[in-house]
């Protein structure tokens, strides 16, 4: 079904500017994937690569998540479902927003595959907009101070990107409390026995 769905995406003629360019859409999912990380939409390195956060971002969130390479390219770990999962180019200041609509119309599909997901990261405000809706506290800042409101279902994080580096002067509560509980809760998921 996994595979019904790709090739649905590649299909579909939203998509045909990069399938004519025979560029893949770039997510990981799998039957078994136990945490489901919904990012932005896949930098330049991660879709020339096809490796989702295959840079900067990626070597930050795996510290976050206390947990090797090895671990988080399990698809039986991980999956990784972007808000888009094309990348939408350069814009003024870092890269484009992901397309408004991509997230509603294809996560669906993929989360019903997808059974066995015990916790959702939110990773950046676009992905925690589109699935806390009115949920979400006032910004991103007080979303993400407040994840255990969340729980256990999802987990809403600021995104790893190095651009965020001011963020992370200001918030220094967010790797002093947020990522130890991050680290205990992801180790608990993936150490659970009966995998």
């Amino acid at each position: 079904m996994i595979e019904r769905i790709k090739k649905e995406i590649i299909e579909d003629t939203e998509n045909k500017k990069y399938t004519d360019k025979d560029i893949m859409p770039l997510f990981v999912a799998d039957k078994e994937s136990r945490i489901l990380i919904v990012g932005q939409a896949p930098g330049v390195k991660a879709q020339e690569s096809m490796t989702a956060f295959n840079d900067k971002s990626g070597e930050k969130l795996l510290s976050w998540l206390g947990i090797s390479e090895k671990e988080f390219r399990n698809p039986e770990n991980f999956a990784i479902l972007p808000m888009d999962f094309y990348y939408p180019g350069k814009g003024k200041s870092g890269d484009n927003k992901p397309r408004k609509d991509f997230a509603k119309k294809w996560h669906p599909l993929f989360l019903k595959e997808m059974d066995k997901i015990e916790l959702v990261l939110l990773v950046g405000k676009y992905a925690i907009d589109f699935y806390l809706k009115e949920e979400k506290e006032k910004n991103l800042t007080e979303t993400v101070r407040n994840y255990k409101n969340y729980l256990p279902k999802y987990f809403p994080l600021v995104h790893p990107s190095p651009l965020n580096f001011r963020w992370h002067k200001k918030n220094p509560w967010f790797e002093e409390e947020v990522v130890p509980e991050l680290k205990r809760v992801v180790a608990g998921i993936l150490r659970k026995e009966n995998r």
